[in-house]
């Protein structure tokens, strides 16, 4: 079973609001990077999709080390809470929803042929790849936020340049 090192980030500009993640592979000398990000969303959910992302990346059954500054995501695991949440029907033990299922769900799914490590790393510190996660996950959020902008922009553009046109044809 070959061995993958992942490490992961989630980013989000307001919580919630624009979001991204980022995500570095390393096998053996290889080393790839993801990125993504979404417009509506939150922290967790993008720490989430890092994860998610990164393994649907891997093509066959590995052993993984996943670092991740995420406690909610790292925890989720090391102390077991969501085999607690699936026991409870995805209740957390206060019986509330749990928050972000579907994303728990589909991450569970992506890890079923898969031996896990979880590891939590200090966020923001001297790890060079939680850093470089980082990164990209802002990256993502900033190229997003500058994309929704350039949108805005060219709406009201039209918008403005379809009033001109409309009071043109009253005169």
């Amino acid at each position: 079973m070959k061995h993958v090192i992942i490490y992961t980030d989630g980013a989000c500009s307001v919580n919630p609001g624009v979001g991204g993640w980022g995500a570095v592979l390393i096998y053996g000398k290889r080393r790839r990077e993801l990125s993504g990000s979404e417009a509506q969303t939150t922290n967790n959910r993008m720490e989430l999709t890092a994860v998610i992302e990164a393994v649907k990346a891997l093509n066959q059954p590995c052993e993984i080390d996943v670092f991740t500054d995420s406690s909610y995501v790292c925890n989720a695991f090391k102390n077991g809470w969501i085999w607690n949440w699936l026991r409870n029907g995805w209740k957390t033990a206060n019986k509330h929803p749990v928050e972000n299922q579907d994303l728990w769900q589909e991450l569970l799914a992506c890890l079923k042929i898969h031996k896990v490590n979880w590891n939590k790393v200090k966020g923001h510190a001297d790890n060079e790849y939680n850093n470089r996660c980082d990164k990209l996950a802002t990256t993502a959020v900033a190229e997003l936020k500058k994309k929704i902008e350039t949108e805005k922009q060219e709406r009201a553009k039209d918008s403005k340049n379809k009033s001109d046109e409309s009071g043109a044809e009253t005169v």
